[in-house]
């Protein structure tokens, strides 16, 4: 029996005129017969997946929906990434997700489709340039294999439905990566420092996108380039060279244009301290996130963030993040382990090795810094894994498969079996009133595959390769049964708040097998309460309730709404926080000024100015938070605080709508 390739061989590589080094051209992946439909079938089964019913989630993040509203309102607050139309504060992230949002609400109208319909196209083009890049160094089957992993891990099903900006940060560092891929195919020519600078210029856009979560696929991408890169070490240098310049420069436009720009011309960089883009960066949204302080709770090995857990090298295996992200991560781990073996004798430039590298690297760094990481983390950040994991399982999946006639290899195989069937039952029983039978034809099926694979091992009766369809298709139900209809059930169910899992919901509230979470601040600060739960079932179920703050979340009413839209100033109230901002914006359309930003605490603005803003006329109302209580978050001397208290001394209180508002334009007379 012969078996047919798909790859030619590799032409004799030549040597370079100048320095003598021979340049190693990749091989040509040819497209079989069945490559081009499946590859339709994946790219319209997700696009399928990530659009069906997409407008059931309505607003989601009701935080990044007011400022994707704001956006489409005034040009100024798409550019800064405003909260509000008049421009007070912004969103405590970089904009570039708010742009796409935006831009398509100006096109199309502002409503729950315009909005999310990008997120979920981001999702399918991130599939695309996975599958793309795997094909080149790893042949048609494998580049299918990754596209098809990514589109089906739950967290990526959740993430590229909604809009928070992980999905144009997963799409960013998924392209910076095909754009690495190229420039090493082509690296003694001068498309190689173009694609080089474009793999630069695509991680500073993830940079304005999520900050310094997109560069933890540098070390990846960076060490690819110096190991595969069939060229000098010179030009491997003036390739990074070249790349870091286009991320510097695809960076610092945007950080000069805020630093540069007329304070008093523009809105307060929410979570900041100074009013800065950088202090932002480097503080509560950057490195505090992976250090912790900074409003982001206390470092500390050992120590738990409230969100995702108690840090440590199991916190991917834990309740929080397991049924989000883990399936198939122990036989990810063991397949690169084993790949990096047996290809340990090739050349430096070897494509599969370097595969292995690229993606067993992106796939390390993000679990190792979400695993160790002090500051605030949540579940969903493990989409950034996805195209890592897929990647690597993919890449040496197809490696040891091939190579399957060394025991290595194909103990291997059996080992990553195994392991993802009793992890994938283990996940299965923390989520036990769902599916309960699942569980038992996963185990059955896997234990087939792992039987089939060891006989395969030791004899060579030609058995084996009759029973091969029966062990393959063991192999993926026992591979996959588990994440993909965790990924079913995510894409049937709606999700709102700014936390958010993926998978079923639990019988005590959790979802994705485990702790769900309502709307809450970082750790250390008061949370938003009384918000409907994120993944809310109409049975009742979804996740439970986040950290309350002192006064609770500030709802609207047809009463509210038509007294705010009848306002005719600048905003037509304050809230303390940026939650409560959110929803009256979204339910008025107008302008909301959020004192405090998204937990209370940030300085904007002081007393001295909410007075001058009163004085002057810009505020006509301040709804008191959480339906009639006056007490702010943040802490007793925080703005809101200070504000409310003052507000309270010189205005009186009525009740609209169930809600306590103060009309700044009557004082109390005194």
């Amino acid at each position: 029996m012969t078996t047919t390739t798909h790859l030619r061989a590799a032409p004799r590589p030549a040597p370079d005129a100048r320095s003598g080094a021979r340049h190693a051209r990749p091989a040509v992946a040819t497209a079989p017969p069945w490559e081009r439909p499946l590859l339709l079938v994946l790219l319209l089964g997700t696009a399928l997946l990530y659009l069906w019913d997409l407008g059931a989630s309505s607003n989601a993040n009701e935080f990044y929906a007011a400022a994707v509203q704001a956006g489409t309102q005034s040009w100024k607050a798409l550019l800064f990434g405003s909260l509000d139309a008049s421009n007070f504060i912004t969103v405590d992230k970089p904009p570039a997700a708010l742009w796409v949002m935006g831009l398509s609400g100006r096109l199309f109208g502002f409503n729950a489709w315009s909005m999310l319909v990008p997120q979920a196209l981001m999702g399918v083009a991130s599939v695309a340039l996975l599958r793309s890049t795997v094909r080149r160094w790893a042949g048609p089957g494998a580049g299918l294999a990754a596209g098809a992993l990514l589109a089906l891990t739950p967290v990526a099903v959740l993430m590229f439905r909604f809009n928070n900006p992980d999905a144009l940060l997963v799409l960013c560092m998924t392209a910076a990566a095909y754009a690495a891929v190229r420039a090493i195919d082509v690296a003694h020519r001068r498309a190689g420092l173009w694609w080089t600078a474009a793999t630069g210029a695509l991680l500073g856009l993830g940079f304005l996108t999520k900050m310094l979560q997109a560069w933890l696929v540098l070390p990846a991408l960076a060490g690819v380039i110096v190991l595969a890169a069939a060229v000098t070490w010179r030009r491997r240098l003036v390739l990074l060279a070249v790349g870091l310049g286009a991320m510097v420069v695809s960076v610092g436009w945007y950080v000069l244009l805020v630093d540069l720009w007329p304070t008093d011309s523009r809105p307060y960089i929410g979570g900041s301290t100074d009013n800065s883009f950088l202090d932002l960066v480097l503080g509560y949204n950057g490195l505090g996130r992976i250090l912790g302080g900074e409003g982001n709770g206390g470092g500390g090995g050992g120590t738990s963030t409230g969100f995702g857990g108690s840090t440590g090298i199991t916190r991917m295996f834990n309740e929080s993040f397991g049924g989000q992200i883990s399936w198939l991560l122990p036989a990810a781990l063991i397949v690169l382990v084993t790949g990096l073996w047996v290809t340990r004798g090739v050349g430096r430039t070897d494509r599969t090795r370097a595969g292995l590298v690229l993606w067993g690297g992106w796939l390390l760094v993000h679990a190792l810094v979400f695993s160790f990481m002090s500051g605030t983390v949540h579940a969903y950040y493990s989409v950034a894994m996805a195209p890592g994991l897929a990647g690597t399982l993919a890449v040496g999946g197809t490696l040891l498969w091939r190579r399957r006639e060394l025991l290595t290899a194909r103990l291997a195989l059996v080992a990553a079996l195994a392991a993802t069937t009793a992890w994938s039952v283990v996940l299965l029983r923390r989520t036990p009133e769902f599916l309960p039978w699942l569980r038992w034809v996963v185990a059955i099926a896997g234990i087939v595959a792992v039987l089939g694979l060891l006989a395969g091992a030791v004899t060579r009766h030609a058995w084996a390769r009759r029973a091969l369809p029966v062990l393959l298709v063991g192999a993926v139900l026992a591979g996959a049964g588990g994440s993909v209809a965790y990924a079913a059930d995510t894409a049937a169910t709606t999700h709102s708040g700014s936390i958010v899992s993926a998978g079923p919901a639990s019988a005590d509230g959790g979802t994705g097998g485990g702790p769900g979470g309502g709307q809450g601040g970082p750790p250390g600060q008061a949370g938003q309460a009384g918000m409907p739960p994120s993944g809310a079932r109409p049975d009742g179920g979804g996740q439970q309730g986040g950290q309350g703050g002192p006064g609770g979340m500030t709802t609207s009413s047809t009463e509210l709404s038509t007294l705010l839209q009848d306002a005719g100033t600048t905003w037509s109230a304050a809230v303390v926080g940026s939650q409560s901002a959110a929803s009256l914006e979204l339910s008025t359309g107008t302008a909301v000024m959020a004192i405090g930003g998204w937990s209370g605490s940030d300085a904007a603005p002081t007393l001295e100015q909410f007075q001058a803003l009163v004085a002057a006329g810009e505020v006509h109302y301040l709804v008191a938070s959480g339906g009639g209580g006056m007490g702010g978050q943040g802490g007793s001397d925080s703005v809101g605080t200070q504000i409310t208290t003052w507000v309270k001394e010189h205005y009186t209180a009525t009740t609209v709508g169930g809600q306590t508002v103060y009309d700044l334009t009557s004082p109390t007379a005194s």
